[in-house]
């Protein structure tokens, strides 16, 4: 007789979808990135805050009509809602003052820290029992990051250095804020109100240094919202179904979509140590990922 155990196994395949889902939205912002940090060189950081804010809005309006679900997005945590809006500002802002100054491969390697302090935050504020797998994926991720970037101290004792370190603090605990509301809240309320918190209070505090928007960047607000609205959506999403800390370790795919955007738009190629970097990092994520599938088909044989 086969006895399964519908509790674990939904958890781990909770997992596995939460693992998917992250990394289309790692892609996604791998993109995004990109589209801030040419905007960056002629806009003020909190405005770039805002642009992310009000070219995401109408794209996330139509996908709420479009499922008819305006009914879902009232019943909220307010006061969730507002620090996950205040904490976005707060990351975006200090992320684009970082991208602006330091190559995007720097930023990311700061950025990674973000992982560490998901997984840090999700057993006293999510409660949830992080597994001895998990660590390790964290911990040999971080290890590949450090191969394939080989960061100095540079970065780390620059404003622009400490400004990346600031916005990967206030993304981990937005993240498990995400993860909080997401027990009782709907995914549209989730992408709807830090859109809104965003372009107002973003806009607000940016107008006393407000710069006219550029005609022709105009093809760089469209790539935001969209870049930005899909990796929202399968953020939003991976959060949701699975455990913060599975989750978590899935971050570091940035570096193999930071690769593949140097390659497809300034042509370059990686070198010997980002691509062991990279295959350490796609490892340890692929550990994880058998260890899960090994999990949720888990059965208890009894004669």
């Amino acid at each position: 007789m086969i006895v399964t155990k519908p509790s674990h196994a939904s958890a781990h395949h909770g997992n596995l979808r939460s693992i998917s889902a992250m990394l289309v939205a790692v892609g996604f912002f791998a993109f995004m990135d990109t589209v801030l940090k040419m905007l960056s060189g002629h806009y003020p950081a909190l405005q770039v805050a805002a642009l992310r804010g009000w070219v995401a809005l109408p794209l996330i309006l139509a996908w709420i009509q479009w499922r008819g679900t305006w009914h879902t997005v009232w019943r909220i945590r307010w006061w969730l809602h507002g620090l996950r809006g205040l904490l976005a500002i707060g990351m975006l802002s200090l992320f684009t003052l970082g991208v602006k100054e330091l190559p995007l491969a720097n930023t990311y390697t700061l950025f990674f820290l973000a992982p560490l302090l998901i997984t840090l935050l999700a057993s006293p504020l999510l409660g949830e029992k992080v597994p001895a797998v998990h660590w390790w994926a964290l911990g040999v991720g971080m290890v590949g990051v450090l191969v394939a970037l080989r960061p100095g101290t540079d970065g780390l004792m620059t404003w622009a250095g400490l400004a990346v370190l600031g916005a990967a603090a206030c993304y981990a605990l937005a993240a498990v804020l995400a993860r909080l509301s997401s027990r009782t809240d709907s995914s549209e309320s989730l992408m709807l109100w830090i859109m809104v918190i965003m372009a107002l209070g973003g806009g607000a505090l940016a107008a006393p240094n407000w710069v006219a928007v550029r005609a022709n960047d105009a093809w760089l607000l469209v790539a935001l919202a969209v870049t930005g609205f899909g990796g929202q959506l399968a953020i939003t999403e991976a959060f949701r179904h699975g455990q913060a800390s599975a989750v978590a370790p899935f971050e570091y795919t940035a570096l193999a979509w930071g690769l593949g955007v140097d390659w497809l738009v300034w042509d370059t190629l990686p070198d010997f140590y980002t691509l062991l970097g990279g295959a350490i990092i796609v490892g340890s994520g692929l550990y994880v990922v058998r260890h899960e599938k090994k999990a949720a088909a888990a059965v208890v044989e009894r004669p």
